[in-house]
């Protein structure tokens, strides 16, 4: 990780927008790879409202140089600039200084498209739907549950430096189906295990990670009936109340199959006790839950009609839009849709 000048770069697109950053795809033109260009969103910056994402930065690259260098599973942060004007590089006038990110470019697709994209008929929430939610296809070079168990990696790496990562939904995460690896593209949420408690909560640990992992990818439900099901992301708004999100997920468990209602209920009564000190309780919980949502989901009489379905569903990666990331649908998703 280093000092960068923009001007080594050049902008070849415009990859999406989130609340705090925004992102352009870009080609290093002196090596000639792909990379990420990520700014703080340019109406914060017109109004002058963004040092609060200016000091998020800061604290990702002080992570990241601790110890995010060490894993495979967040995009490696190539450099930084100083703060400055970047209005020539980015073809705008905004006027104010504001630092810029470069990122290697991640491979695959995000589990959450962009949201102005939803507006253009695009399918956006597929990939979280597909490969987290509702896994029915399992090519066999797939590890089990891999999106959750990588999560759980990452989250054990920063844990070893006093960090805690949030905000793991599903835009911040792209997956590359063929192998089942994922890459986070944004650990802006951290926090420090020894931070002061935020008002009117306890303190962030654990717990809340595991939490966030089972709220945007598990789901005790079973799978859609019909493709329409999975285009739309499934519970991606922020946790602001703890008790709230567990009490929708404890009546979402009601009804289901003993063995799902048993082993979720363990997770969401040691969560709400801040009973998780370390993630390895978690996973092994976590394990046995997703064990018995996929023999539920396998034992139906209806199996093989929502594989069908599933695979109608996962046919739409092979659309322009999945096309623009570093994807190739007909080589990622041929262990899926042969």
């Amino acid at each position: 990780m280093e000092k960068v000048d923009l001007d080594r770069y050049e902008i070849t697109g415009r990859l999406g927008a989130g609340a705090d950053y925004e992102v352009r795809a870009a080609v290093d033109r002196e090596s000639g790879n792909q990379v990420a260009i990520k700014r703080p969103v340019p109406q914060a910056i017109s109004r002058d409202q963004h040092q609060a994402i200016e000091a998020r930065t800061e604290k990702v690259l002080q992570a990241y140089d601790e110890i995010g260098h060490s894993t495979n599973l967040i995009s490696p942060i190539l450099g930084y600039t100083e703060r400055g004007n970047h209005d020539a590089f980015f073809g705008d006038e905004l006027g104010k200084d504001y630092q810029v990110l470069v990122e290697e470019r991640a491979g695959g697709i995000p589990l959450l498209g962009d949201m102005m994209s939803k507006f253009k008929g695009v399918p956006i929430g597929a990939g979280q739907n597909l490969f987290t939610l509702f896994p029915l296809v399992q090519p066999s070079a797939v590890p089990v549950h891999p999106v959750h168990n990588q999560l759980l990696d990452l989250e054990e790496v920063y844990l070893s430096a006093g960090y805690v990562i949030l905000d793991l939904r599903p835009q911040n995460i792209f997956y590359q189906p063929a192998s089942g690896k994922m890459v986070v593209i944004d650990t802006g949420a951290l926090a420090r295990l020894d931070d002061e408690a935020p008002r009117g909560r306890p303190p962030f640990d654990v717990n809340d990670a595991c939490l966030e992992i089972l709220k945007f990818y598990t789901t005790p439900l079973e799978p859609p009936g019909d493709a329409s099901g999975y285009r739309d992301a499934r519970g991606i708004r922020p946790i602001v109340n703890i008790e709230e999100e567990l009490n929708e997920m404890a009546r979402d468990l009601a009804g289901c199959a003993p063995a799902v209602i048993e082993t979720g209920s363990v997770i969401l009564s040691k969560i709400r006790e801040r009973g998780y000190t370390k993630y390895a309780p978690f996973r092994a919980d976590l394990t046995a839950y997703l064990d018995r949502i996929a023999e539920r989901n396998a034992g139906q009489a209806n199996a093989s009609k929502s594989v069908q379905t599933w695979q109608e569903a996962a046919d739409w990666l092979k659309a322009d839009y999945w096309r623009g990331f570093l994807f190739d649908p007909d080589s990622e998703m041929a262990g899926y849709l042969a």
